[in-house]
């Protein structure tokens, strides 16, 4: 009965840390951004703004992969040599909102590239 509790309450402490933990930023959604926003812009508007989302969703994703690790580090401390390094995951939700609203805006660059007939297009990874 002893083990039965304490393999319960393990589980419990492990699930509660991994849903603090930072998604990697390949499993990040997108979220939703009209096509419509860039209907005003041009071929060379479109592509100066491609460039500068992406440059900025690459920034996002690396600090979003960034997070992730930590958050692995502290949870492998926590579980393994020090329980209270379980408070130092955290996640960051604003973070990963972010990361999603750009790649949302490369989908709608993209969607209003091909509209235009602009060519552009983003390599995902």
């Amino acid at each position: 009965m002893k083990k039965t509790t304490q393999f319960t309450a393990l589980a419990m402490s492990l699930s509660l840390l991994a849903a603090g933990c930072a998604s990697r930023s390949e499993d990040v959604a997108a979220s939703y951004v009209s096509p419509t926003m860039y209907s005003s812009y041009g071929c060379r508007e479109l592509n100066a703004e491609a460039q500068r989302v992406s440059a900025a969703a690459a920034a996002a994703s690396g600090a979003q992969d960034s997070q992730r690790t930590k958050d692995a580090v502290a949870t492998t401390a926590a579980l393994v040599v020090f329980w209270p390094a379980a408070f130092f995951v955290s996640g960051n939700n604003a973070q990963t909102a972010e990361l999603a609203r750009l790649k949302g805006q490369m989908q709608a660059i993209e969607g209003a590239s091909i509209q235009k007939k602009c060519g552009i297009s983003f390599q995902r990874a």
